[in-house]
């Protein structure tokens, strides 16, 4: 949601960042129903010391036992005009909020221009010991190759059971995904301070708008028939933990985490990663949400980029961030930086966490705030939200990165060890 008050004060700014969405002029039509809005409510306002002065005379004239009914008239009158302009003003801030609900944030000056994820700009690399990858290209495989020769990846049952983009692991791979999942909470939790939250996974409309999934995507998304949404990320519920709230300044920055399935239709993905795992409709992930004052956004962007990373150079994973040009930059995100793994099966680097920072743009959708120390007014917070990381897509990079084209059996990470029972490596 936007400062309505920065748009009537910078119009020509406002209309140069949409531009840089793709998007036509925005201001003058906004402004056009604000003035309408506005001038309804100052009418009303108008009407009402008048019905109020009218009023007044009413009992006056009664009190001295003359005739009312000419005024009383009048305040019927009054009436019925100001509930014709109470109904326009409702219809014009409706239309109104629905126009600034479905316009995306505005970015940052740091957010490089470009139309796709081609222009995207690489931030840096990263590379285990060695400086290169342990797979070479000739001898690579990619995941749906290498979790089905070992048998514990069944594609064919899973879209048996739920249709396509669903899978079924079992055996050693089942528990290498759960043992990725508890060592990226216990990382989050006991070495970068955030705090492990169990969410519920379906929520109400205003808490998918809170965070911006709605109005605009609402095909992205399942519904239940008693009308909840299941949550497409967890940085839906945790994020909304604070709506409708003045947050302790002292309790600043709140940081969040949370270990949860998600559920997607994919609804604009038609044909893309339709092998594999690495776009389903249902898929784990370890969710990172931090709650900040403004000021403080920015350093915490980089902080949370970093607890991303860390997983990645723990699990010994080349990778490399990259920073999403104006083209490829979420509805909600002034910026957002993309952590992108080496995948040797598809020789190349592939999303596995999207970290950004959406400024005061949420806080304004849910009417998130706290009090500044001393001050009298409350202020809007900002809000993050970054994959700690997706846990499938972290499956997938470890069964490519330590596959071992010998025997077809993966090698499991020095760190996954002890959450796999000190299992050394994955065979048949």
């Amino acid at each position: 949601m936007h400062d309505l008050r920065y748009i009537r004060e910078n119009p020509e700014n406002f209309d140069k960042a949409m531009a840089r969405r793709g998007l036509e002029s925005q201001s003058a039509s906004i402004l056009s129903l604000d003035e309408e809005r506005r001038a309804v409510q100052t009418k009303l306002q108008v009407l009402q010391a008048a019905r109020n002065e009218t009023s007044k005379k009413i009992g006056e004239i009664k009190k001295s036992g003359g005739d009312a009914q000419e005024a009383m008239d009048a305040v019927a009158a009054l009436k019925t005009e100001m509930g014709e302009l109470e109904e326009r003003e409702r219809e014009l801030s409706n239309s109104l909020n629905q126009r600034l609900a479905g316009l995306p944030n505005i970015m940052s000056d740091e957010v490089p221009d470009g139309a796709d994820e081609a222009d995207n700009v690489e931030v840096r690399k990263w590379m285990p010991e060695g400086g290169e990858p342990r797979i070479g290209k000739n001898a690579a495989k990619e995941h749906y190759e290498i979790g089905e020769a070992l048998g514990m990846m069944d594609f064919e049952t899973a879209a048996k059971l739920s249709g396509s983009r669903f899978v079924m692991l079992s055996g050693k791979i089942a528990r290498l995904e759960r043992a990725l999942a508890q060592f990226m909470l216990d990382t989050q939790t006991e070495e970068n301070g955030y705090t492990e939250v169990s969410t519920p996974l379906m929520v109400r409309d205003e808490t998918m708008y809170g965070t911006g999934q709605l109005p605009k995507f609402g095909e992205d998304l399942f519904k239940t028939t008693r009308g909840d949404w299941l949550i497409p990320t967890a940085e839906v519920p945790l994020t909304n933990i604070v709506a409708q709230e003045i947050v302790d300044e002292v309790t600043l920055p709140r940081r969040y985490t949370a270990f949860t399935p998600c559920f997607r239709s994919e609804a604009g993905s038609a044909g893309k990663d339709t092998r594999g795992m690495l776009r389903q409709h249902q898929f784990y992930k370890v969710e990172m949400v931090s709650v900040t004052k403004p000021e403080d956004s920015v350093a915490e962007h980089e902080r949370m980029t970093g607890c991303a990373e860390g997983i990645l150079q723990k699990l010994e994973l080349p990778y490399r961030v990259v920073t999403l040009c104006s083209g490829d930059t979420g509805f909600g995100a002034t910026k957002t930086y993309d952590i992108e793994v080496w995948l040797p099966g598809q020789d190349t680097y592939r999303e596995i966490s999207s970290c950004s920072n959406c400024g005061d743009f949420q806080a304004r959708r849910m009417n998130a705030r706290y009090k500044p120390e001393g001050e009298k007014k409350t202020q809007f917070l900002h809000t993050l939200n970054g994959s700690g990381l997706a846990v499938g897509r972290t499956l997938i990079a470890v069964l490519e990165n330590y596959y071992d084209p010998a025997d077809g059996g993966v090698f499991v990470p020095e760190v996954l060890k002890p959450y796999m029972g000190g299992v050394e490596k994955i065979v048949k």
